[in-house]
C-alpha cells in the first residue's frame, strides 16, 4: 500500500487506485464528466495545492534562490491546521490503500508536488519511489 505521485493526464499504473489531484484548476476545455475517464483525476483536492500567488512563484522560478523561495512559501501553507491534518490524513490512509496525487506539471523536479511528496514522507506516508 502506498501513495503514487503522479502527473495527470498520464496513463494510470496498475493497482494505482483513486487519483487525486492537487491542483487549483481543474483542466481547461474537459468536461467534469471526462476528468476521470481521460486520466485527470477522480477526486480534485486543491486543499494541497499552492495559492495563485505560491503557484506563480514557483511557475517563474529558474535559479535555486526562487525556486527555495518557493518552497518556504508552499511549506509555510501547507503547515495551516486544516493543511497539515490533510497531509495526516493521507499519510494515514498510504498505510492500508493505494492511491496517487498529482498536478499538471511535465517535470516533477519542477513541481509542487516534489514537494508533496516531502511533506507526506514527513508525516510518515507511504510512498512510490518517484520515476523522474
Amino acid at each position: 500500500m502506498s501513495i503514487r505521485i503522479v502527473r495527470l493526464g498520464s496513463a494510470r499504473s496498475e493497482g494505482e487506485g483513486l487519483r487525486i489531484g492537487t491542483v487549483r484548476r481543474p483542466p481547461r476545455g474537459v468536461p467534469k464528466t471526462e476528468f476521470a475517464k481521460q486520466n485527470w483525476y477522480d477526486v480534485w483536492y486543491p486543499n494541497l495545492a499552492p495559492s495563485v500567488e505560491t503557484m506563480k512563484l514557483g511557475q517563474e522560478a529558474t535559479t535555486a534562490k526562487q525556486w527555495a523561495t518557493f518552497t518556504k512559501k508552499y511549506r509555510a501553507e501547507m503547515d495551516a491546521p486544516e493543511n497539515a491534518h490533510s497531509l495526516r490524513l493521507l499519510a494515514a490512509l498510504s498505510q492500508g490503500t493505494n492511491f496517487s496525487v498529482g498536478c499538471y506539471c511535465e517535470n516533477e523536479s519542477h513541481c509542487h508536488r516534489s514537494i508533496l511528496r516531502l511533506l507526506l514522507a514527513e508525516h510518515g506516508a507511504k510512498l512510490e519511489p518517484s520515476s523522474t
